[in-house]
This record gives C-alpha cells, structure tokens and sequence, in this order.
C-alpha cells in the first residue's frame, strides 16, 4: 500500500467513525476543509463514492461501511502491536480510555487515579462518564467499568469494587405528603426520580427482590435524569423517590436529609468490574492501573 492510500485511510476511518468532519479534525488537528479534500481526492482515485454527505451529517455508504468493517479492525491491530513495542521502553507510557458511569468514576477511579498518575508521569487517562453501556471496542475504548451483571461476555473482567446495594430513598418533606410505599404497586401512587439509558432508549426499571420473589418496576414520576448523583440531589430536594446505591445515600440518611423505605425490597447487586476484550493484549501502562484499581477484601 502507499503512503498516501494509507494516510488516506487514516482519515476515512476518523471521518466515519466520528460522523462529522468538525470532531475528526479535531481528532487529528488539522482543518475539515483539509478533510475533505483528502476524501475526495481518496474517492476519485478509487472511484467510489466511500461518505455520503449532508448539510447536517456525514456518514458510510455502503462501500464506506464496508471499508469500516474491514479496515478498522486492522489499524486496531497496528496500534496494539506498535503499543506492545513500546512496552520495551523501561517505563509505562500511553492514554488508557475508561468508560463508566459517574458512580464509579467517582467511587473507583478519582479516589485511586492521583497516586497511580503521580507513580507514572508519561501515562495518561481519559475519563468519559457514560450510562450508555458503550461497546467499548466500537468506541475505542480500552477498558469499561460496569456492574458485575452488565459486563458483555467475551470479556475479561476483574473486580474493582464490593457488592453494592440499592435503597429506595426520599427527603422527609416528600414523605409528609406521601405515604410511604408498603409493597413494590404503592410505587404506582408515588413521584419517582426516573434513569434514562441511553442505549436502550427507555428508563431503568427498578429491580426489586424479596427471598424468591423478583420485580422488574417501571415507576412513574414527573422528573427523568441520566446520573445517578443528579437523582441523589433530587431526591434530597423533596422531587420524589429515588433508587439509588447505598453507599451514596447513607450518610444523608443518618443525617435525616432521606428516609428509606421498602427495605425488605432493596436487592445487593455484583460490584463494579473493571473489563477490556480478551484479544486485546494489555500493555503495560493498562496492565499497572488494573492492578491499582483492583478490589482487595
């Protein structure tokens, strides 16, 4: 292949999977009209038409995708043989992408990241807080970080956190206009701080479970958020009942800002999991920070 087909592809592939000229040039820090020429000139020379084009969006045809399919998965393989050279230098170096939800990053990761920076200088880590259950290797991502049960299977996963439990909360000033709820359907008379999943397109239903007895409750309620802290808040305002990780509401409990309810409901769930693909080598920047956040009972 020749150098200018292979910078070419470069550029199709950040195009393609950004959907945007404005975020690939970004990406790669130079201008979209530059972008664009290179594409063009790239389509010209193999006579297909690889992006179409409109004044709001950019995205494969189905040559491109085919391309995409095709080509992506072998500029990945590159990138990890060229990070596994690296390895030979004497110290750890590189960007590690995590995704997570803001629970984690702020339970997990920004109490354990500030060491394991300052112990290796030339590593850096990006951080981007997502409820949308990414795939990370679609995403780019080198590791996720998720609930035990919601690590997609083919991965390797350690843990990274205890077993979390879930509480149903709400302020005092809510509960002294609304009864508290006895059983899961009182839920239905209730005003309850609903999550939006950004994956699925709807909002998470309660997992509730007693002995045996399991139940998947989709709420009502005025107020639809996509963070967990964010519910936390709302819920300390008065805006309803929220279910969220204990851990976080525990101290506003014993402090009298939340009340729980429907205790005997209230299920644990398996903790965070760091996970990352099986075929993907580690390389040694990885390899040190998921020894740092691994969970030690």
């Amino acid at each position: 292949m020749s150098r200018e087909n292979f910078n070419d592809l470069h550029v199709f592939l950040a195009v393609a999977r950004e959907r945007s000229f404005t975020r690939a040039a970004a990406q790669l820090g130079v201008s979209p009209s530059a972008l664009s020429q290179t594409i063009r000139s790239f389509e010209a020379r193999l006579g297909v038409r690889l992006l179409a084009r409109t004044t709001r969006s950019v995205s494969p045809t189905e040559a491109g995708e085919r391309l995409l399919q095709t080509v992506s998965p072998r500029f990945d393989e590159i990138e990890t043989e060229l990070a596994a050279i690296a390895e030979f230098r004497e110290k750890p170096v590189g960007t590690i992408r995590i995704t997570c939800t803001d629970y984690a990053a702020n339970t997990v990761l920004l109490p354990k990241l500030p060491e394991f920076l300052a112990a290796y200088p030339e590593v850096k880590v990006e951080v981007v807080v997502d409820y949308g259950l990414s795939d990370i290797i679609a995403d780019r991502y080198d590791v996720g970080i998720r609930q035990g049960d919601e690590v997609a299977e083919g991965m390797i996963a350690v843990r990274v956190g205890p077993d979390m439990r879930f509480v149903i909360v709400g302020a005092p000033s809510y509960l002294a206009k609304h009864p508290s709820p006895k059983k899961p359907q009182d839920l239905s008379d209730h005003n309850c701080i609903n999550l939006r999943l950004p994956t699925h397109g709807g909002l998470y239903a309660w997992e509730l479970k007693k002995g045996k007895r399991e139940i998947k409750a989709r709420v009502p309620g005025q107020l639809v958020l996509n963070g967990t802290y964010q519910m936390l808040n709302a819920a300390i305002g008065g805006g309803g009942l929220a279910f969220v990780p204990e851990d976080l509401a525990q101290a506003h409990v014993a402090e009298g800002r939340l009340c729980r309810v429907l205790e005997d409901w209230c299920p644990t769930f398996p903790g965070l999991h760091l996970y990352y693909p099986s075929r993907r080598q580690s390389s040694l920047a990885m390899t040190l920070l998921i020894e740092a956040l691994r969970y030690k009972t």
